[in-house]
């Protein structure tokens, strides 16, 4: 325990004591003295700092030829007007830094006049040598320059030298070069031809430093002499909680004390640096007098510093140890009395573990249990170890109190070793017993695979010597493995496993050994008879089932066997070529024995369906655990405020931009997707049904992706943030989270080739077409997600891009340009310099935008597009073939105002645009004509009649009853305005190239389609009040669609020839007579234009037309009114 005495300070610390007192005063007698060596109150730059900054003197550190310190005066015109007391305290100043040694010598003055006046000189000198604070030895003055004042300080300095009252010569130099003559260069600033660095703000900024640090360490001496005092004098405590306050109190200072010390040599190291900055920028330079005993007091001090901190560490260290050792001894007691105690009931329990176990998976039962117990009993062992080491620790650190701790120390270590011991001992035999009943349980499955071996061998092909000799090999195989499997001498386990062996495991080793017998003399038996039937040398005739490769020569080969051909080009499907071939193999084996080749069939594509299916759910369950695991190691932990402080400024509150919608993906599949799939695990062929019924649940991976490239972004901008590295460290991931972000989009690529094997496994199944229709719909939202990754990248669209509709198609072409209002040179230019453009079609117009450069990398490397310009789709029309090209064809605006024409990379291509096209002017067309219907429905009982026919060609055709209530059905229809009568010539029409009565649904694939045939989409038409409403007018007219020849009477025109009418015909042709070559033939009436102020439109007819034609045209206007409406919406 200890007495009182052995708690106190010791005669051998006081001494210690009195040796650190004396470094602190050596310390303090150091800093005080070393600085400054005025007998008088010292004064310190900080003090006079906006004095010594005006610089009208400065101590350059330079010295003469004898070591005198120089002193420099330079050009300062406002030297007279620096106060008496400023000019004593500088002077004061300076003369007081170099040592006594230099100073004694006496000091040199260089006074700089050369910009001056001989009057100012004069004062100057004056005042310098009535108020210098120093010995002097030399002073030389640069006069005045000027020939005037050079002069005047000649007469003058003779004349008046008696009044400058100094003891030492005053020297009156005309130049720099003189002044060499009297100090050398090296000791003179530039200022005054010299090559001596000096710079009065580094030189003011070092004194300053250097005075502070010397405070430092005077204030740092006071404090460690205190310090020491108070440790000697404290009287220490005998009981813990006293002791342990005073140890802490104690600590505290010798902390702050240790982190004074700390702060000096840090600030007395920089300085120091900060003086040799020089000589590291540049070896050659050489420090000034000055800076080397700058130096050299900083050094002297950090010395003194260091000694005095070592000191303090030896009179701390034995102090604290006095305190700590009677402190340790009462903790050390306490742990014992616990720790004993704990070790005891440890005892007690482990005498409990006496059962082997009487199976393998006992033992192994047994032995969780006792590696738990070792596990939880690991603690108070190891604290008993840890305190007999601590206790080891107190003697070997020469503690009071040995004879006390030594034989707690010994009974300790001896509790634990004999606790480790019988633990071993236990684990010792359950290793024994689970090494026994692994050996029975592997001569048991040896047993049960020898009888199953003998079971499966079929007997017809053993009944062969090729049959007999092959099962004869397999068994002996068999039989080689049993030198690790069987039981080898009975006797030997009884010795081996004595230890362990109970009455109960005793006869369950015997009845093992005696199952393994009987199996190997089973295996005997079967191989005396098939050595016997592969000695015969004739082959007997046995009925055998058809070779494995005759199934190949199948017209009719079954999928699963023709798969490894199919995908050996296929990427996606190498991934899961494994499971597929052993799917093969079962199919294979499954086959041997049977004769009928469909009943295999159907049972292999079985099984290749059921892998297809337990791949799908087995890679649904994972992909749902990732992103559970995703959104609660990372996403839930941005809201922890435990985790806040991981989370860099450009991440805060950014989760929705770096996970998007991966929550509603999660509950998609967690609530409702998987659970679906798995009601269809024992019929997979019907999964498409799943997938179909949850289609419009896809669309949410849209959204997903959209956002990708913000998520991309962001992840490379914080990717080295902690909390991300925490997150991982803490899920015990091996990649990182952008790989997770991907997840989702590599989940909706795998599932169309996961659909794409179970529909090559499902042709003739109940559910294929399903699985086709899932199959495609899958591949529409992989377009459609791909279409609006496009679709986000355009830049400068002033619009909404979501008032165009649905995006059909977006792709890359080489486009022309032809327009009718451009100047010539342009249009020719167009023809031969095609743009690369990057095309958006949508239902209500198509976009033209340039395509960007390509930077950055991951989803930052996908381009971008600047949109140039758009073209409304109810002003668009389209001519499907251009001569010369398959892959082009041409988009035309506002009757061909404006001509695109277009190349796609492949004629393919091409087709799938021009038909998207088709599809969409079609439908306009199906809606302006169901609008026009029924405005003309509401607006039939106020049209008029027609009177009478009129068979003249030039003052139009009659119509008949029949044909008006026609036209009144269908206004849209050129059949309601164009004479059925028979012509005076009528040509034969050419094969194809009017189609307006063809019905809406015509196949979409007619080459011979454009929008101008179908009479759709024509600013003409506009502008004459509706489309088709056409009526027989005397006249010209321009062509304004290109129309080849398709007929021997049919007229070849090109956009913008002049024509003049002849005749109207049936189904909306008309003769005409071409102007510029004179030629006659038929062409549509869709293909011409008025022209204003050249012909007469229909309203202005002369009064010689007869009532007929006038009741008529007033038809035709009537109805041109009820289109204009529909037609103006869908501009619109």
């Amino acid at each position: 325990m200890g007495d009182r005495n052995a708690a106190r300070i010791s005669v051998s610390e006081m001494k210690n004591y009195y040796i650190y007192s004396e470094w602190c005063s050596w310390l303090l007698s150091v800093a005080e003295d070393e600085i400054m060596h005025q007998d008088i109150t010292p004064l310190c730059a900080a003090d006079i700092q906006d004095q010594l900054k005006k610089r009208f003197a400065y101590l350059s550190g330079g010295r003469g030829q004898d070591g005198s310190p120089v002193i420099t005066f330079p050009d300062y015109p406002a030297f007279s007007d620096v106060p008496d007391k400023e000019f004593q305290n500088v002077m004061t100043y300076l003369t007081s830094i170099p040592s006594l040694q230099d100073a004694g010598i006496g000091f040199i003055l260089v006074i700089d006049r050369r910009q001056d006046k001989w009057t100012s000189v004069k004062a100057s000198v004056l005042r310098i040598a009535a108020s210098f604070p120093a010995n002097l030895q030399l002073v030389l003055v640069l006069r005045p320059t000027g020939f005037f004042q050079r002069t005047l300080s000649d007469l003058a300095f003779k004349f008046n030298r008696d009044d400058f009252k100094m003891k030492v010569p005053v020297i009156m130099l005309s130049s720099v070069p003189e002044l060499h003559g009297y100090i050398d260069k090296s000791q003179l600033t530039e200022d005054l031809g010299g090559t001596l660095d000096y710079c009065h703000t580094r030189w003011l900024c070092h004194r300053t430093a250097i005075e502070s640090f010397a405070l430092m360490v005077k204030q740092t001496a006071q404090m460690l002499q205190s310090f020491g005092t108070e440790l000697a004098e404290t009287e220490l405590p005998n009981d813990v909680q006293s002791t342990s306050s005073v140890l802490c109190a104690h600590m505290e200072k010798k902390d702050k004390a240790k982190e004074d010390m700390r702060l000096a040599l840090d600030e007395g190291q920089s300085i120091l640096e900060s003086i040799r900055e020089p000589l590291v920028k540049s070896p050659e330079q050489s420090l000034n007098q000055d800076q080397l005993d700058n130096q050299t007091t900083v050094q002297r001090l950090l010395a003194q510093l260091n000694e005095t901190e070592a000191a303090f560490d030896e009179f701390w260290a034995k102090h604290q140890q006095k305190l700590e050792q009677c402190l340790q001894l009462r903790h050390f007691e306490q742990d014992f009395r616990e720790v004993k105690a704990a070790l005891d009931v440890l005892a007690q329990k482990i005498a409990t573990f006496t059962d082997v176990g009487n199976s393998l998976a006992h033992v192994e039962h047994l032995l969780k249990d006792l590696t738990s117990f070792e596990e939880k009993s690991s603690v108070a062992v190891e604290r008993a170890r840890t305190l007999s080491l601590e206790g080891e620790q107190l003697i070997d650190n020469k503690h009071y109190a040995v004879d006390s701790i030594r034989p707690k120390c010994h009974e300790l270590q001896h509790l634990c070793d004999q606790f480790v011991a019988e633990v071993g001992q236990r684990r010792g035999l359950l290793h024994k017993s689970l090494e026994l009943h692994g050996l029975l349980e592997a001569s048991m499955k040896w047993c049960d695979e020898g009888i199953y071996l003998l079971a499966s061998q079929p007997v017809d092909k053993c009944q062969s010597q090729d049959g007999a000799e092959a099962a004869l090999q397999e068994i002996e195989k068999f039989l080689e493995t049993g030198a690790e499997n069987k039981i080898q001498e009975l006797n030997k386990i009884y010795q081996d496993y004595e230890p362990i062996l109970t009455q109960d495991l005793m006869k369950h080793v015997q009845k093992v050994f005696q199952k393994q017998e009987s199996m190997e003399e089973m295996f005997h038996r079967r191989q005396a008879s098939l050595k016997k039937l592969a000695a015969k040398q004739t082959r007997p005739v046995q009925p055998v089932a058809p070779r494995p490769e005759a199934l190949t020569k199948s017209p009719c080969p079954s999928p699963g066997i023709r798969r490894g051909s199919e995908n050996n080009s296929s990427e996606g499907n190498a991934v899961r070529r494994g499971p597929y071939r052993r799917a093969k193999s079962e199919m294979s084996e499954s086959r041997q024995g049977r004769s009928s080749s469909t009943g295999d069939e159907e049972e292999s594509l079985a099984i290749l369906r059921r892998h297809v299916m337990n791949e799908l759910l087995d890679t649904e369950r994972v992909y749902v655990e990732e992103l559970l695991c995703v959104l609660e190691g990372y996403a839930a932990e941005m809201d922890n405020p435990l985790m806040t402080h991981l989370i860099s400024t450009g991440l805060q509150n950014k989760k929705d931009v770096l996970f998007g919608n991966m929550e509603e993906i999660y509950h998609f599949h967690n609530r409702i997707f998987l659970r679906e799939l798995e009601n269809y695990i024992d019929c997979p062929e019907l999964v498409g049904r799943c997938f179909l019924e949850r289609m419009e649940e896809f669309q949410i991976y849209e959204k997903y992706c959209q956002n990708k490239p913000r998520s991309e972004s962001l992840w490379r901008q914080c990717s080295d943030c902690p909390f991300f590295q925490e997150c991982q460290k803490k899920l015990d991931h091996k990649l990182s989270l952008d790989s997770y972000l991907l997840k989702p989009v590599q989940r909706i690529t795998k599932y169309q080739l996961l659909l794409k094997e179970m529909l090559k496994y499902s042709k003739s199944c109940e559910g294929a077409e399903d699985l086709q229709e899932a199959l495609s719909s899958i591949l529409g939202i992989l377009k459609a997600v791909n279409d609006s990754m496009h679709l986000i990248a355009i830049t400068g669209y002033d619009g909404n891009l979501s008032d165009l509709g649905k995006l059909l198609m977006q792709g890359s072409f080489s486009v022309w340009t032809d327009h009718k209002k451009g100047h010539s040179k342009v249009k020719d230019l167009a023809r031969f310099k095609p743009m690369q453009r990057h095309l958006f079609l949508h239902e209500k117009a198509v976009l033209f935008c340039k395509k960007r450069e390509e930077n950055g990398e991951g989803y930052e490397k996908a381009p971008s597009y600047s949109y140039k310009q758009s073209l409304n789709m109810t002003a668009v029309g389209i001519t499907e073939n251009v001569k010369g090209d398959v892959k082009k064809f041409e988009i035309w605006y506002n009757a061909r105002e404006e001509v695109y024409i277009i190349q796609a990379p492949t004629p393919e291509i091409k087709a799938a645009w021009v038909n998207e096209i088709r599809k969409v002017l079609t439908s306009q067309l199906q809606a302006c004509r169901e609008a026009s219907q029924h405005r003309a429905l509401e607006q039939s009982q106020s049209l008029p009649l027609p009177a009478s026919s009129n068979t003249s060609p030039s003052k139009g055709n009659t119509r008949n009853i029949k044909k008006l209530e026609e036209r009144k059905t269908d206004p849209l229809s050129l059949e309601g305005y164009v004479s059925s009568a028979s012509l005076t010539k009528p040509p034969e029409k050419g094969k194809g190239w009017s189609k307006t009565s063809h019905p809406l649904e015509a196949p979409e694939d007619n080459d011979g389609w454009s929008s101008a045939e179908e009479l759709i989409n024509s600013s003409d038409a506009e502008e004459e009040g509706g489309v088709g409403l056409r009526k027989l007018v005397p006249g010209k007219y321009t062509i304004v669609v290109d129309d080849e020849k398709g007929g021997p009477d049919m007229l070849a025109v090109r956009s913008g020839d002049m024509v003049e009418v002849v005749q109207e015909g049936d189904d909306g042709l008309w003769y005409v007579r071409n102007l510029t070559s004179s030629k006659e033939g038929w062409v549509p009436a869709s293909s011409l234009s008025t022209l204003l102020g050249k012909s007469s439109s229909a309203q202005c007819l002369s009064s010689s037309e007869s009532s007929t034609g006038s009741a008529l045209l007033s038809n035709s206007s009537s109805c041109s009114e009820s289109c204009g409406a529909p037609l103006a919406d869908l501009q619109g």
